[in-house]
């Protein structure tokens, strides 16, 4: 898009063409107030607030566009009064519990309150009864709404759950005498306001994926967590800024925290919270967040027994939950001791993104999801979006909703969530193992032909035949006639009759032959018959194309193969790519650490099972801080080296004590480590302090850095063709619920969680369990007994495998492949 200048009270300011004037004077900090806005999100124009006056016309700032050369002004007489009245009205009624609400302190209501001068009530309408609901998680008390919307508007244009809707009020009618002196958007507002309420789709429950983005968005007490409510004031609170260590997206959020009671002064940490116009934060990130380590002291006998084994160790095993502070620490002693470093996960990760390079000649992939929330055609293949990565979600469903986009779905795995994100998805639903045949389907569709290397273009084409065949038309065939009709002779004044010809079109079904291309590939992966028919009509007029794909391709058994064939989608075609990285930091240490492919020996844990093990757990044989505990960087989806704080103390060690005491080293902190991490793998010798952790006001990210380029030799764009072989019909998928990721999240107390066997309701049936039954999971020759959990968040005949609760040795069932057939049977 141009640049263009525009002047808002007398200041001129470069936009983007066709940009909110909201967003254009946020980005020049200039302030105009608003309620119901939403940066990211669709304009609703509940609140009527943003009213300015652009090239002397009153307009609302969250709606009209910049143009080149518009004259904004923000303020008069007239736009004072609507925006004093509007406060008014949003003060009507409003139950006067400041002192107690959750809000009070932060409340925008009392803000704006006080910056309209409002000290007086010229409005008035008798009070309705409103009763306070629970919705598990969180609270919403329909007395406080104001009816902003902000909810409603973020759950479906960000989150994609579109759980919550305006309902009727059932209220009094606002006396007819208002009408005529108010203000005209005061009583249009208060006239939707008397009439509306928040309520869920579902009806007397929210049905959706538990984010609590509606709360975190709500401009008053209305809607709150149900855990935090009336346990402190708002502004008792300290804030850490930090990152969310759960899926790979690296979230930013505020640990909030005070001490626990008047008579027990440790800290804890009340609630997260998080920059909600800039960034979304999924319910693990928002909920799961006391996961430390309240194993205090230094056991001196403990350090000892983990220093003497790691020198006589052969593996440290360890989980992608760590900085990678601690991912450079592992590799100085992989390459001081000799000893392997084995994260199965990561590995995988690893080896795909180098044999990606040896297409794309970078480790990195080009793509961030800031690009797929910009972008108007998504393609998602390998991921079960809902639960694997919520960020790489909410992207995709910006860019349905905001950008009036359209999208492709491919996974083994049914999910009803994914359909409902738009009528412009189509989701095509493909055997287990042909994620290749889904790869050659978009490089065929989407490539270009003319410089395609030959090998791959003649293969493509093995896909494609003609035929011939019949088909029916129905036309409008003209058929004329001759008939006589009466008209009067004007010359005699006598009617005659003449004769004239008369014209009908008469449907008529014929006959045709035409010749169809046929592609084998559409019948592979399962695409309907009419596929090709929808596709042209999703493409219309997109012009900004993004593909993301996930961890299932990581541990397919032809994932070199697969990986070959992202990159030369990136090459030779529109997509951006992002190759999504599996749980916590698995991009850095991916990148930090040169991976095993297998334990051997005795092995050491980290946060794993190991024959010694150190970590954050209770049963670890030295205990070490959790990540609310530390200070360190992450490695983000987006590919931003970004800093994270320590929100609670530890009074134990650290592994950077253990490290410093095998290598001999003397390393003061973990995050002298930081400064360290430059190197070919893009990082930068930046030390932690210097690192920011905020976005701008016009929504820039201001976290860490992003990785300089890793360049690599392209060598390879040789691809094998398609194992018809690998497909099967699975019937399990080693996978975890929603709001669930690892130990930590299940350990939350609000999202706590056993790991287990996750079906739908009707799977269950076809099997004869319920959730009060054990049952055994047998594959590759091993059994594990677990629970059941009937989980609506699920669709299909695919069970679930939880991977998320270590205690439970599931990654027995299968061989690295997150699909496989098992036999299910009760305990």
């Amino acid at each position: 898009m141009s640049k263009v200048t525009i002047t808002i009270d007398g200041k001129a300011c470069e936009v983007e063409e066709g940009e909110y004037i909201l967003n254009a004077a946020r980005a020049n900090d200039i302030f105009i107030p608003a309620i119901c806005y939403l940066t990211r999100c669709s304009p609703t124009l509940a609140c009527r607030v943003c009213l300015v006056e652009a090239d002397g016309k009153q307009v609302y700032a969250c709606n009209a566009k910049a143009k080149d050369g518009m004259s904004v002004v923000t303020t008069t007489p007239t736009i004072l009064e609507e925006r004093r009245a509007i406060m008014e009205v949003y003060d009507v009624n409003h139950p006067l519990e400041c002192g107690v609400c959750d809000q009070s302190g932060e409340c925008e209501l009392q803000n704006y309150t006080l910056l309209e001068g409002v000290d007086s009530q010229h409005y008035s309408i008798p009070d309705t009864h409103k009763v306070a609901q629970n919705w598990g998680l969180l609270n919403y008390d329909p007395a406080l709404c104001i009816v902003c919307e902000r909810c409603v508007t973020v759950c479906k244009d960000m989150i994609g759950d579109g759980a919550l809707s305006t309902v009727a009020r059932g209220s009094e009618t606002i006396h007819g005498e208002y009408k005529a002196t108010m203000p005209k958007d005061a009583y249009a507002m208060w006239n939707k306001l008397n009439k509306s309420l928040i309520g869920p789709n579902a009806g007397d429950h929210l049905d959706c994926t538990n984010c609590g983005e509606c709360s975190a968005v709500c401009p008053v007490g209305a809607l709150v967590s149900s855990d935090f409510q009336y346990k402190t004031n708002a502004w008792e609170l300290t804030k850490v800024p930090a990152t969310c260590s759960h899926c790979s997206a690296g979230c930013h959020i505020y640990y909030e925290k005070k001490h626990t009671s008047v008579s027990d002064s440790t800290e804890y940490i009340y609630r997260v919270q998080n920059e909600w116009n800039y960034q979304s934060l999924c319910g693990a990130g928002r909920y799961g967040f006391d996961f430390e380590n309240r194993r205090v002291g230094r056991d001196a006998a403990a350090f000892a027994r983990a220093v003497d084994a790691l020198k006589k160790a052969q593996t440290i095993a360890f989980t992608s939950q760590i900085t990678n502070e601690e991912a450079l620490m592992l590799q100085r002693l992989k390459e001081r001791l000799g000893l392997k470093l084995y994260n199965p996960q990561a590995y995988a990760y690893a080896q795909f993104l180098r044999a990606y390079s040896s297409v794309s000649g970078s480790m990195l992939y080009g793509t961030t999801l800031g690009d797929v929330h910009e972008s108007d055609f998504v393609i998602s293949v390998g991921s079960a979006l809902k639960t694997d990565n919520p960020a790489a979600r909410f992207a995709l469903n910006n860019a349905l909703t905001v950008n009036k986009g359209a999208a492709l779905y491919f996974h083994p795995v049914k999910d009803t969530l994914i359909e409902g994100l738009s009528k412009n998805i189509a989701t095509i639903y493909h055997k287990a193992g042909l994620e290749e045949a889904v790869l050659y389907l978009i490089l065929d569709l989407f490539g270009d032909k003319e410089k395609l290397p030959n090998q791959i273009t003649t293969y493509l084409a093995s896909f494609h035949s003609t035929k011939t065949i019949t088909v029916e038309e129905s036309i409008k065939e003209k058929v004329v006639e001759k008939v006589l009709v009466k008209k009067l002779n004007e010359a005699t004044g006598v009617e005659e009759e003449v004769e004239e010809e008369k014209v009908t079109m008469v449907p008529k079904t014929i006959t045709k032959e035409v010749t169809v291309d046929e592609n084998r590939l559409l019948e592979m992966v399962g695409a309907s018959a009419t596929f090709m028919e929808t596709l042209e009509k999703l493409l219309a007029k997109k012009e900004r194309f993004s593909l993301m794909v996930g961890e299932d391709l990581y541990g397919h058994k032809a994932a070199a193969n697969l990986a070959r064939l992202v990159g030369l989608i990136e090459k030779y075609s529109a997509f951006g790519v992002v190759i999504i990285p599996p749980l916590g930091n698995a991009l850095g240490v991916a990148l930090l650490c040169d991976l095993d492919a297998k334990a051997q020996g005795y092995t050491v844990g980290y946060n794993a099972s190991g024959d010694f093990t150190m970590g954050a757990l209770a049963h670890h044989d030295l205990a070490l801080p959790a990540m609310n505990q530390q200070e360190g960087t992450f490695t983000t989806i987006n590919k931003q080296v970004v800093p994270t704080n320590a929100a609670l103390p530890f009074e134990g060690y650290e592994l950077n004590d253990v490290v410093n005491a095998v290598l001999g080293t003397q390393v003061a902190l973990t995050i002298d480590y930081t400064a360290m991490l430059g190197g070919t793998q893009g990082y930068k010798n930046i030390a932690f302090d210097a690192l920011d952790n905020y976005f701008t006001n016009s929504g820039e990210s201001k976290r860490g850095y992003v990785l300089g380029a890793y360049k690599t030799a392209t060598t390879d764009e040789a691809v094998a063709p398609i194992d018809a072989s690998s497909s099967f019909d699975a019937t399990i998928y080693h996978a975890d619920p929603v709001l669930q990721f690892n130990d930590f999240t299940a350990k939350s107390h609000q999202i706590a969680a056993k790991g287990g066997l996750y079906l739908s309701s009707s799977l269950a049936a076809t099997l004869g369990i319920d959730e009060s039954h054990a049952v055994n999971v047998t594959a590759n020759g091993m059994t594990v007994v677990m629970g059941v959990v009937i989980d609506s968040k699920i669709d299909g005949d695919i069970a679930w495998v939880s991977r998320f609760d270590s205690s439970l040795p599931t990654q027995s069932l299968f061989n690295g492949y997150r699909f496989n057939q098992a036999k299910i049977s009760k305990g």
